[in-house]
C-alpha cells in the first residue's frame, strides 16, 4: 500500500487516537488472530505496541480508510510511524518491534512479498475453519486494558 504516512489523520471518518506507538489491528473473533495478539502482549515487555480489535469502531474506520473490507479481516493491519503494513509485512514488522529473538523474522524479507503473501493468504482465508472462531470479540484482561484502544 502506498498511502502517505499518517494519511488517516486527515480522514474525518477515522476517529482520533494516540498514534505515538505502533498499533496492531487484529480479528478479535479469530482464535489464531487473538492468539497472536496474546503472543504480542506476552513478548512486548517494554509495552512498545498497542492493540485494537478490527471489529471496533476505530478498526472499522481504519480498514475502510485503507480500502480493506471492514467485515472480512483477511489481514492483520499494523500502523507504525504513520505507515500501514498488511499481510506478511505486518507480521514481519510486528515481530521486529518485539525485539530479539523475534526480530529474526526480518530474514523473511529475503523472500519476495508476492510469495510471502501467497503463503499468508490461504491461512487468512481458512483461519476460522482451521483454528476456530470465538462467540464474541476478544476482551483484554484488566491488567492489559491500557494496551488496547477501543
Amino acid at each position: 500500500m502506498s498511502e502517505l504516512a499518517f494519511s488517516y489523520r486527515d480522514d474525518p471518518q477515522v476517529p482520533r487516537f494516540p498514534d505515538d506507538k505502533p498499533l496492531l489491528f487484529f480479528d478479535g473473533v479469530c482464535v489464531l488472530c487473538s492468539g497472536f495478539a496474546n503472543f504480542v502482549l506476552r513478548h512486548d515487555k517494554d509495552k512498545r505496541m498497542r492493540l485494537c480489535a478490527a471489529q471496533s469502531p476505530l478498526g472499522q474506520a481504519v480498514y475502510r480508510h485503507y480500502g480493506l473490507d471492514p467485515k472480512i479481516f483477511d489481514t492483520n493491519l499494523l500502523l507504525a510511524g504513520g505507515r500501514v503494513f498488511t499481510k506478511s509485512d505486518a507480521f514481519i514488522e510486528t515481530m521486529s518491534i518485539l525485539g530479539s529473538p523475534w526480530s529474526a523474522a526480518r530474514a523473511l524479507r529475503i523472500c519476495p512479498r508476492r510469495i510471502r503473501n501467497y503463503l499468508y493468504d490461504p491461512i487468512a482465508r481458512n483461519r476460522y475453519r482451521w483454528f476456530g472462531e470465538r462467540d464474541s470479540c476478544y476482551l483484554p484482561a484488566p491488567s492489559e486494558k491500557d494496551r488496547f484502544l477501543p
